[in-house]
């Protein structure tokens, strides 16, 4: 099957991408607006793009044709947000911050989750998460109706036992991340790993 995603198949983009370009990370991202209330919001089209500096993105997309979601708007506003990494004992939680809400609304509340100060960033992270990513806004791209943000790495925290501290390397039974599939409602566990040493 071929598709013409610049032509007569355009339509089925979101479709076709978000269910064959997987598993994706889900980026839990915390922001605060303009009375420090948090805003938690997933998003799946997200990955690290680099280590110097160390960067990363994701496409917070629309509420509707012109108006950003809020998350985007808070980071426009502020440049600064936290992405929370998402596990198996997150997922239910995440997912309930997926709900739209009025501007101003809590899904920290929502979901019944807590947060924790950050270290170099004004806005929170999820105390839940696994590992959050401080990270101040370096751009936003707008390609089409396409919103990319791209932040630089600011500070990196994880939950005792994830990383071994001398080697730095995540230890993998302590970690159980979890990714986006097909959609509309697809998720992975990543429980079956397996080790491919590079060839010399």
């Amino acid at each position: 099957m071929e598709f013409d995603l610049t032509g007569e198949h355009s339509r089925y983009a979101y479709r076709l991408l978000a269910g064959l370009v997987t598993p994706r990370p889900i980026a839990w991202v915390t922001t605060i607006d303009e009375e420090s209330r948090v805003n938690a919001a997933p998003f799946s089209f997200f990955n690290v793009f680099g280590t110097r500096p160390p960067i990363l993105g994701f496409a917070p997309g629309d509420k509707e044709p012109g108006i950003p979601k809020d998350t985007a708007r808070n980071i426009r506003r502020t440049g600064e947000f936290v992405v929370n990494l998402v596990d198996e004992a997150c997922a239910e939680a995440m997912n309930q911050t997926s709900t739209e809400v009025e501007f101003g609304v809590s899904e920290i509340e929502l979901a019944g989750l807590h947060t924790t100060s950050s270290s170099a960033v004004s806005p929170p992270r999820i105390t839940e998460a696994p590992v959050a990513l401080e990270c101040r806004e370096w751009s936003t791209l707008e390609i089409g109706k396409n919103r990319l943000v791209i932040g630089l790495i600011d500070r990196v925290i994880t939950k005792e036992g994830i990383l071994d501290p001398e080697t730095l390397l995540v230890n993998a039974e302590n970690f159980s991340p979890i990714g986006r599939m097909e959609v509309p409602s697809g998720y992975c566990r990543t429980e079956d790993r397996f080790q491919m040493d590079r060839p010399e």
